[in-house]
């Protein structure tokens, strides 16, 4: 809304109209220092190994590491990441109340077939000189990855921007779950699974054997991929985890599935469906140029 060089009005003048303050105009965050990108890539490990850590179990654990930090700052750090410990914990909070909470629709419930249930969650993506976040839209049954986005922010756009993609290349499913993230119980968000048709389900409080599946995708994408490697930019991260994911649906297989690929289960289990249930078969929309390359290189390799 500010412009330096406008022709009329001084950049003084424009903050006075806006009451804003002028220092504000100049400020430049900081970002976070090398020291606390050190130390937030150690939590996301120990995170992984220790998912039920709150921050003073996580402050106790770094200490006997020789890392001195408080636990201010370890909570600081584990909220900038999007990292809560999953126990049950004391409901002395309430959802934000513009959100609705929608009921969790998978209790008792058999999910046998591709497109059934779809699900989604957040992880953080260390970089040399900060962090990102990662979004990823799996089927439940075959653990198939459909889309994924990265950004640098944790609004709700980029999740939307996964789910569209995902629900463009595979059709709806019949449920979608998710936790109580406030990008997924956001209006922009459920409203794109109410446009489709799409039952919304989401986690109950202390549920952290809900979204299971795309919590174990997490681990193995980070051991396999994001920690082998000093990711120097968003550019190299997605390069990186589009190569991994290409690996992951097509190449590595599952002992969950047989030793089959997510991608085999996804597309057999397809064509076993009704005609009238299944949506355009997976292997015969056009991939896109560059996931199609980073296909064919790895299945090279």
């Amino acid at each position: 809304m500010i412009e330096p060089g406008h022709p009329k009005l001084s950049l003084s003048r424009q903050c006075r109209l806006l009451r804003v303050s002028r220092s504000s105009v100049y400020h430049r965050p900081k970002g976070e220092s090398a020291e606390n990108l050190a130390l937030m890539r150690r939590i996301d490990k120990l995170f992984l190994e220790y998912p039920f850590y709150g921050s003073r179990q996580m402050a106790r654990h770094l200490w006997r590491e020789g890392v001195f930090v408080g636990r201010h700052r370890v909570r600081r750090l584990m909220r900038l990441m999007g990292l809560q410990a999953i126990y049950q914990a004391p409901r002395t909070t309430r959802p934000h109340p513009q959100h609705r909470v929608y009921p969790y629709r998978l209790k008792g419930l058999a999910i046998e077939r591709p497109n059934h249930v779809w699900c989604a969650d957040l992880t953080y993506i260390p970089v040399q000189k900060g962090f990102l976040y990662l979004v990823a839209v799996m089927d439940w049954a075959t653990r198939r990855v459909l889309s994924w986005r990265l950004s640098n922010t944790l609004d709700a756009r980029f999740c939307v921007e996964a789910l569209s993609e995902a629900l463009e290349r595979y059709g709806p499913p019949d449920i979608f779950n998710t936790d109580q993230g406030s990008q997924f119980t956001s209006l922009e968000f459920t409203s794109v699974l109410k446009d489709a048709g799409v039952a919304i389900s989401m986690d109950g409080r202390g549920r952290c054997m809900d979204n299971i599946f795309i919590e174990r995708l997490w681990r193995s994408l980070k051991y396999e991929a994001v920690y082998l490697h000093e990711i120097s930019d968003g550019f190299q991260a997605q390069r990186l985890i589009s190569r991994w994911f290409a690996f992951y649906d097509r190449a590595r297989p599952h002992s969950a599935l047989g030793g089959s690929t997510p991608a085999e289960v996804y597309e057999k289990g397809m064509l076993t469906q009704r005609p009238a249930q299944r949506c355009s078969s997976p292997a015969s929309l056009p991939a896109q140029p560059e996931q199609q390359d980073v296909l064919n290189r790895t299945l090279a390799a």
